[in-house]
């Protein structure tokens, strides 16, 4: 017999013991029966801890055959944000640094600043009260570096003073300056828009501004048919019009208050008569079911023939946005065309030339390469202007015949608009734009011919906000 089943005989309970009722312990191999080699009298292992010395915040226990540990949700969060603070915190600006060095040679803004070419290549700051009016209109993006400077300014830049020049011409001929600003992503399409809004303010103009263009078509505002409309039906959007009421009455309230209105209107929800300022057309939107009636209201009184009015300034940022269907369904569930939308209509009609204002003005509209969707229509007719502005009669783009996805509506928008290309900046401008980082104590090194080659070249040839994130990245919290 070999030592294996000599082991097992020893360990296997008497038959005699067993039959006399006497208990006889079983005791467990100290290794594998199939091990030679192990050490018999091996010390046991160690035993494990007991639940009692576990943590009391975790509860195991078994669910079929897979063990699981949970943790009890006790844990202390602190308070939840509340409603649109996120919001308000994402899109906070601040316009002022105050640990900033002071610019001793930057100018304050005047009228005619913009529009001057002895002033290219100049740094101009913003005046406190055009700060407000731009505040109200949310021109400043929060993606922007007001809040490293002293006080907010900008740079003159040659596409500026052609931009004014376009609108200044456009008021002394009683016209209506219609261009779309394009060109490669950060490369100051939105600042190029807040400089037409600053020349309008100082000289004057009443200013309408869409913000975003993504708010209106988004689908997170309500919305509702306009009794009257057919084929196709219009929509009106009650609390982004009351905003927008109260963004045009903040922004141009000095102006408003010395206009009277030409005309009774009694289907407001306030009686306006002949001969009251416009500011109490607009106080008339009291709440967001009458602000639809309220705006149209204004925007005839803004436009009535014969009446003086000032030159009118309509601008859109994230142009794109407005130029395909969108999130809003009908009441069959079909999706609605963004140009169905009451307020984009107004804006595209005074784009595509349908609105004339009568004292003149500009509608200025920017494209965004960010988050704007890609239209191909849009991006068809817009190459199509540029070439025919430039004099090419040579590789204009065409239609793709294999490719539907084509909108004509938004082609007879933009088939008539001037495209203004905003390119990149000299090294002449960004010498001036260094030595004004260098004179805040945010650029610290020599502004010499070097480092603007440098920093010219890293920020892809003069893209102006290639250059920011290439010299004051490190500087922005």
């Amino acid at each position: 017999m070999s030592a294996t089943n000599c082991l097992r005989c020893l360990k296997r309970p008497s038959v005699a013991g067993a039959s006399r009722g006497v208990v006889v312990p079983i005791f467990a191999p100290r290794s594998a029966p199939f091990s030679t080699t192990a050490v018999q009298n091996a010390m046991p292992g160690k035993p494990q801890k007991s639940m009692e010395h576990q943590d009391r915040s975790i509860r195991v226990y078994r669910a079929g055959k897979r063990m699981k540990i949970r943790k009890k949700d006790n844990v202390d969060r602190g308070k939840p944000p509340a409603p649109g603070e996120r919001k308000a915190f994402r899109k906070k600006i601040v316009l002022s640094n105050d640990n900033a060095l002071p610019v001793p040679w930057v100018t304050q803004m005047e009228a005619g600043s913009l529009s001057d070419p002895k002033q290219i290549g100049k740094i101009v700051s913003l005046p406190p009260a055009l700060q407000d009016q731009l505040r109200a209109t949310e021109a400043f993006q929060p993606t922007q570096t007001w809040g490293l400077f002293r006080k907010p300014s900008t740079l003159v830049r040659q596409e500026s003073v052609d931009l004014m020049s376009k609108m200044e011409e456009a008021v002394e001929n009683k016209k209506t300056a219609r261009i779309v600003l394009t060109g490669e992503k950060i490369s100051g399409k939105s600042t190029m828009l807040l400089q037409a809004q600053s020349h309008a303010y100082l000289n004057n103009w009443i200013v309408i501004h869409f913000p975003d263009a993504q708010e209106l078509i988004n689908g997170s505002t309500e919305y509702a048919s306009i009794p009257g409309t057919e084929n196709p039906t219009l929509y009106m959007q009650q609390n982004y019009c009351l905003k927008l009421l109260q963004s045009i009455k903040k922004a141009n309230e000095k102006i408003l208050a010395k206009l009277l209105s030409v005309s009774s209107h009694s289907e407001l929800p306030q009686n306006i008569t002949v001969n009251q300022p416009l500011l109490s057309l607009i106080n008339a939107a009291k709440e967001a079911d009458g602000a639809w009636s309220v705006f149209q209201a204004l925007w005839n009184e803004l436009n009535a023939q014969g009446a003086n009015r000032p030159p009118i300034l309509l601008s859109m940022d994230n142009l794109p946005h407005i130029m395909k269907i969108s999130e809003y369904r009908s009441s069959a569930f079909e999706k609605i065309h963004a140009h169905d939308l009451a307020l984009v209509k107004l804006f595209t009609d005074a784009l595509s030339g349908n609105t004339r204002f009568p004292s003149g003005g500009a509608v200025i509209a920017a494209t965004n390469r960010n988050n704007g969707p890609k239209i191909p229509s849009m991006e068809l007719v817009l190459k199509q202007r540029l070439a025919e502005q430039n004099g090419e009669t040579e590789g204009v783009p065409v239609k793709d015949p294999y490719f539907k996805g084509y909108d004509d509506r938004v082609e007879k928008v933009l088939k008539s608009v001037e495209v203004v290309e905003v390119s990149k900046i000299g090294k002449r401008e960004a010498r001036s734009l260094m030595e004004y980082w260098a004179a805040s104590g945010l650029l610290r090194t020599t502004v010499d011919e070097q480092t603007v080659s440098e920093k010219w070249t890293l920020g892809g040839g003069g893209v102006l906000g290639e250059m920011e994130r290439a010299a004051l990245l490190t500087m922005k919290i």
